[in-house]
């Protein structure tokens, strides 16, 4: 690769990224189609993230898979989510394969370079991930407390650094759509990148801990 193709690529990829930079927090929404919403039927999530303002910065959506398993597999089903600026550039890409428990699901940048995972570690009570770089080094972890199971909490050793938190829209809301609400916390100081893979973690934990739980 040229020195001219890497710098194109760099800046390609901070114009696209750029958004998360000194920002402290993101929501993100589900958006349940109402055809969805009606038959009750399982289709390709869509989300839209913003930031702790209500400022929608990128839209999410899931693609690829099939039908049947979307219907079979539920949660568990294999995806891939790409997510990009309103304009349509792309931003990241989430991957996930199936697992029937240690859950994982590594994080791309728009040039397909690989930006960190995200892997459940094994715990009878507890629900733990650990949040590896790109070269697989185990950097961060998150922890979710046994009395607090709508949250998350971003761990380096001993400090906590911020959470992801299942957000309620309100009792009829939330049980009549089935979406799903999210909140994550971070230093407003980290990289864009390292922001960029605490996002992706918010949709590997709704999809394992609670798509399809919503109305229950």
């Amino acid at each position: 690769m040229t020195e001219k193709r890497s710098s194109f690529i760099i800046a390609v990829k901070v114009m696209n990224m750029d958004k998360l930079s000194s920002i402290q927090g993101l929501i993100v929404q589900q958006r349940k189609e109402w055809g969805e919403i009606l038959s009750g039927f399982e289709t390709r999530n869509k989300y839209v993230v913003m930031d702790s303002t209500g400022k929608e910065l990128y839209a999410a959506v899931e693609e690829g898979g099939s039908l049947m398993l979307r219907w079979i597999l539920k949660a568990l089903r294999p995806f891939e989510i790409n997510i990009y600026t309103f304009d349509q550039r792309p931003v990241l890409n989430l991957k996930r394969p199936f697992r029937f428990y240690f859950h994982e699901m590594d994080i791309h940048d728009s040039q397909g370079i690989k930006l960190g995972t995200i892997k459940r570690r094994f715990s009878i009570i507890r629900r733990i991930y650990s949040v590896l770089d790109a070269s697989g080094q185990d950097t961060y972890q998150l922890f979710g407390p046994l009395l607090h199971p709508w949250t998350f909490e971003i761990r380096r050793g001993d400090q906590d650094l911020g959470k992801i938190t299942k957000k309620w829209s309100g009792i009829m809301k939330e049980g009549f759509t089935d979406a799903d609400n999210f909140g994550v916390t971070f230093p407003a100081s980290w990289d864009c990148t390292l922001k960029a893979v605490f996002l992706g973690a918010v949709f590997l934990i709704d999809f394992v801990h609670f798509e399809n739980k919503g109305s229950n």
